[in-house]
């Protein structure tokens, strides 16, 4: 009975958290309003969730969590400082096609999310077959070491967290 009530908790848990911040203000009318968006919008959108994606290891999406934050806070320092210290020509962007071994749309997903809010990198394309990512850096000297670094910070968390 709960299950069909709620059938996707963590997301109900952040519309209600979207909700309060989108209004501001935080009232008992504000908060009832937002409990009713939690159940109503999961309960409408179960149908188009059929395979919903298994955390294998719950505790490894914190630690992940934990280092893209650290990794978004270094990046902005590095851009601020090829911004403020570096003229235009000693900028070196480049595009790398990082290869996945990750299966899961929704782990691709993530990954992709995830070099998008590092300030500096872009992911541009996804293969049409999933099996690589198009990335673009704002500066770097060694294009393989970000693509093994993408690979060994992000990628291989994700297989651990989704598969």
């Amino acid at each position: 009975m709960l299950r069909r009530l709620i059938p996707h908790p963590l997301l109900s848990l952040a519309l209600v958290f979207v909700w309060l911040g989108l209004v501001n203000k935080f009232t008992l009318g504000n908060l009832i309003l937002g409990v009713v968006f939690a159940v109503i919008i999961p309960m409408l959108t179960a149908p188009y969730w059929p395979d919903r994606p298994k955390i294998a290891k719950p505790l490894r999406v914190i630690e992940y969590v934990l280092v893209v934050l650290w990794d978004i806070v270094v990046a902005n320092v590095q851009v601020a400082a090829i911004i403020l210290f570096r003229s235009n020509p000693d900028i070196r962007s480049h595009w790398i096609v990082v290869p996945l071994e990750l299966t899961s749309a929704e782990a691709i997903t993530v990954l992709a999310g995830t070099i998008t809010m590092t300030p500096g990198t872009v992911s541009a394309m996804l293969a049409a077959d999933g099996g690589s990512i198009l990335v673009h850096c704002l500066h770097i000297d060694d294009p393989d070491g970000v693509r093994d670094e993408i690979k060994s910070r992000y990628e291989r968390r994700l297989k651990e967290i989704f598969q």
